[in-house]
Formats: structure tokens, C-alpha cells, sequence
């Protein structure tokens, strides 16, 4: 072969090779920016999903309050603010109605959001600290406050987040807090009003289904002797209604102290005894006698969510 020739062959090789390189980088390079969005200009990276739970009655995220100068009956009767679990169900108190004496049951709703729905109320979790672990922040020298309790199992882990006197902040002393207390405050703060309008606040696009009436599978019912219940001087009880269920009242459930030191607590989810006692229940108030075996008590009742088992002290 010619000198010329030869040199020809090995350019023409050369740029062959070049060309695969390129064409192995660039195929690269593409593969990186359709996965990361970086180095387009104008692309939005896509965020890496945070892990969690899956389940219909697995917690996901939980917003609840209580303590302080809310009514003593509140964690008793109302279910959490919010509750959100793995396939997407939320399930929220809806609005009560305005009349004294209050329903015996509480307007409990339900909705669905989508996995990308999820994944944004976890992200501005995440951005609030609530996936870091558990903590404490306290509000020194307010009282009677009640303390909201942030709980998030995500991200591989469960982290139980409790805040005191939340929203209070503006009126009050902050000065013994420190800088990273004082901002960590606020960000809880703003998380709660964007997952108290969860509904309104993601695109409509991601929520599934909206606030229809949460299916009570399980109920829980505080029984309290007659005699040593407080009601107004000037309410006058109706005729009290028979107990509809086969154990008396007096043996129902199991001892809560908890609660009082007569009290008793226990939980109906059968097929056959709840339909019953939800028919009763919905003719009733919170201020309603039953009769059982000739003695008189009162109820407090509270519908069960997925994943609670009932029967257990409230949050304070």
C-alpha cells in the first residue's frame, strides 16, 4: 500500500473510532439527563421518590392535637386531624354540625390521592424536618397550649415530631428558643396549613376521590355509669334508649382508667353488632342514657381508623 493510501486508511479508522466514542458519550450523557434533567437547559430534575409504606391501613403520615384547653372529650370522640395512609387514603374530620348536644357521631370524611400526590405532601414533609427523626419543640412560658403531634413513616424510618403551642409564636416570648428552634417552629407551622388544605392545595389531577363519608369498620365505646356524668342544670335527657348489643354494659369491653375510674372501654367491629349499634348511634347525642340490665349510662364513642386498635389513653 501507498504511503499516501496507508495514511488515508488509518485517518478514515480514526475517525471511526472517534465517531463511537462520540456516539457512546452522547448516548450516555442522554440516559443521565433523562434520568437526573441535568444539563438540559430548562429541564426540571425529577426527585427521587421517597420510600414508604404501601398498605390501605398502614400510617403514612398523621397530623393530631390535644392537651391544653381543648374540651377533655376531644381525643376521645374525634378522630386525628389528619390521617393519611399508604395507597393513598386520607381521612379527615369533616365540618360538625353546630347544635348543642353534639351528634353522638362525628362527620369523619374520606378521599384519595394519587402516588404523585403522595409524593408531594412527603417532600414538603421532608422540607419541614418531619423525616429526620423524632423531636420536641417546647414554647416556654405559654400555658394550657395545646401540643401537636406530627407522626411520618417514611423515607425508612418513623419519626414522631410534637409541637407545643403551635401557631403561637407571634404573641409570644421566643427569646429562649434558639435560631434553629425558631425557624424549625415556623416550618411546622406552614406544613400544617398546607396539609390541613391537602385537597386544595394539590393539583387536581392527583386527587383521586374527594370527601365522601368514611365507612366505619370499628368503634370505639367509652361506657360511663349514669350517676357520674356532668350535664348542664337546665338540659332535661329524653327517655333513655335501650343498649342494643347482647353484653351488658356493666361487663362491656375492659377497664379504663384512663379515663375515669368506672369507666369502660372496648371495641365493636362485628358484622352484625355494628350495623346495629351505628343504626342506634345515628338517633342519638352525646348527651343520650342507655338502659342495660335496669341501670343507665352514658357513651362516648369514636370511629376507629385503619390502623388504630382503640382503647388507648389519649394524647395530652
Amino acid at each position: 500500500m501507498e504511503p499516501s493510501a496507508a495514511r488515508g486508511h488509518h485517518r478514515q479508522r480514526g475517525q471511526r473510532w472517534l465517531r463511537g466514542v462520540r456516539v457512546v458519550v452522547l448516548a450516555a450523557l442522554l440516559l443521565l439527563t433523562a434520568c437526573t434533567g441535568i444539563g438540559v437547559p430548562g429541564a426540571t430534575p425529577t426527585p427521587t421518590p421517597i420510600a414508604h409504606p404501601s398498605g390501605p391501613d398502614e400510617l403514612v403520615l398523621r397530623i393530631d392535637v390535644g392537651g391544653g384547653w381543648l374540651p377533655p372529650l376531644y381525643s376521645v370522640t374525634w378522630p386525628p386531624k389528619l390521617s393519611v395512609y399508604g395507597d393513598g387514603t386520607v381521612i379527615q374530620l369533616g365540618p360538625q354540625v353546630t347544635i348543642y348536644p353534639p351528634p353522638a357521631l362525628p362527620n369523619v370524611l374520606q378521599s384519595r390521592i394519587s402516588e404523585a400526590g403522595l409524593q408531594r405532601l412527603l417532600r414538603e414533609a421532608q422540607a419541614a424536618g418531619l423525616l429526620a427523626g423524632d423531636a420536641d419543640y417546647p414554647l416556654p412560658g405559654v400555658y394550657d397550649a395545646p401540643t401537636t403531634f406530627f407522626t411520618v413513616n417514611a423515607g425508612g424510618r418513623t419519626s414522631r415530631v410534637s409541637v407545643y403551642g403551635l401557631g403561637l409564636d407571634e404573641g409570644a416570648d421566643t427569646s429562649a428558643l434558639s435560631p434553629e428552634q425558631r425557624a424549625a417552629r415556623q416550618r411546622l407551622a406552614a406544613f400544617y396549613e398546607t396539609a390541613s388544605n391537602l385537597l386544595d392545595w394539590l393539583p387536581a389531577d392527583e386527587v383521586i376521590e374527594r370527601d365522601v363519608p368514611y365507612l366505619i369498620t370499628k368503634l370505639q365505646v367509652v361506657v360511663i355509669p349514669a350517676e357520674l356524668l356532668q350535664q348542664p342544670p337546665e338540659w332535661s335527657p329524653a327517655r333513655s334508649k335501650p343498649w342494643p348489643l347482647a353484653t351488658p354494659l356493666a361487663t362491656f369491653g375492659e377497664p379504663a382508667p384512663w379515663f375515669s375510674p368506672q369507666a369502660r372501654c372496648g371495641v365493636v367491629s362485628s358484622r352484625k353488632e355494628l350495623p346495629r349499634l351505628l343504626q342506634e348511634l345515628q338517633q342519638a347525642n352525646t348527651l343520650t342514657r342507655w338502659e342495660s340490665e335496669g341501670k343507665e349510662y352514658g357513651l362516648v364513642v369514636r370511629p376507629l381508623l385503619p390502623d388504630e386498635t382503640g382503647c388507648s389513653p389519649p394524647l395530652t
